[in-house]
């Protein structure tokens, strides 16, 4: 017991026979002990390292395990599990620097392209959580083209899209890489219009973030819109969708107003969303609003008024 140390590992095997293929492994994990120190102990099985009821952080020397595990094995189970529990240790701040110093980035970003899509969307969530790190996104921006290539041609609301969307919401939250979407932006519009609820919510917040950089307006108000956008200014709009839409007009707005051109701009052809968000339906939308029965809303389109 004390501060002595125990590592147990039993090595990934490999047993073939009659097409079948069979790999057990298993990491070593760290808990501490009272005031005693540190002991290593033999983990748990993969199993029991990714259910819902093991909430230890791994270490480095786990970690790297996992990675080369990852990078080696062709089993799909083996591979998804060993995304979901590095998933959820880049989670924590210090797993996220670990990761991308042990190699670990390029090795989950490889599995974005995989045909497997439970896979794709576990490797997906991995790299959403290693994005919070300012250091990562240096690395994750390379797949930017794939993932949005895989959110507007893959199967409308499903995980892997919602996956994708949430990583690029992830990777715009500055303004570092966002001219890196500014060819999908019409592409966005049209998933936002065609997605169910939470596609909608998920869509929206990334298209806040582009319409809080100044550099992003113009491309923003380019895009060709289906008219339909405006229906979400009615007032039977799920409440988390319309002050999302409130607050697109409202950042947009003031974005035009700090690169001081309001006026109509020829580079803004009939059917863009500046037409659409500075034309007449469009005000008349906003204006009923001011009766909406939410507080929030009603006070959202208060501060709007004045600019339309």
């Amino acid at each position: 017991m004390g501060g002595a140390r125990g590592v147990g590992w039993v090595a990934a095997g490999l047993l073939l026979g009659a097409g079948a293929c069979y790999c057990i492994y298993r990491l070593t994990r760290r808990r501490r002990r009272g005031d005693r120190g540190l002991v290593l102990r033999p983990s748990q099985s993969a199993e029991d390292l990714t259910d819902g009821s093991y909430d230890d952080v791994l270490n480095a020397e786990q970690l790297q395990k996992l990675l080369y595990l990852l990078e080696s094995t062709e089993d799909p189970i083996i591979i998804e599990k060993a995304l979901i529990t590095l998933g959820n240790n880049a989670a924590f701040s210090v797993n996220q620097a670990i990761i991308r110093e042990l190699g670990g980035i390029p090795i989950v970003g490889n599995k974005i392209n995989h045909s497997n899509q439970s896979i794709k969307e576990k490797a997906l969530n991995a790299l959403n959580n290693l994005s919070v790190n300012v250091e990562n996104q240096i690395k994750i921006k390379i797949y930017i083209n794939q993932v949005c290539e895989d959110v507007f041609s893959g199967p409308l609301n499903s995980a892997v899209q919602l996956a994708g969307l949430r990583l690029l919401t992830n990777m715009t939250v500055t303004n570092d890489h966002q001219h890196m979407l500014h060819s999908s932006i019409t592409d966005l519009f049209q998933v936002l219009l065609t997605g169910n609820g939470n596609t909608k919510v998920q869509v929206l917040k990334l298209l806040l973030n582009l319409s809080e950089n100044p550099a992003m307006t113009e491309g923003l108000l380019r895009a060709q819109v289906d008219a339909s956008f405006l229906s979400l200014y009615d007032s039977h709009v799920a409440k988390e969708i319309l002050l999302r839409v409130l607050t697109l007009f409202q950042n947009i707005n003031n974005c035009l107003k700090i690169e001081g051109h309001l006026a109509v701009q020829p580079t803004f052809t009939e059917g863009s969303l500046f037409f659409l968000l500075y034309g007449e339906e469009c005000a008349q939308k906003i204006r009923a609003l001011v009766d909406h029965d939410d507080a929030e809303v009603k006070e959202k389109v208060v501060t709007i008024m004045p600019k339309i």
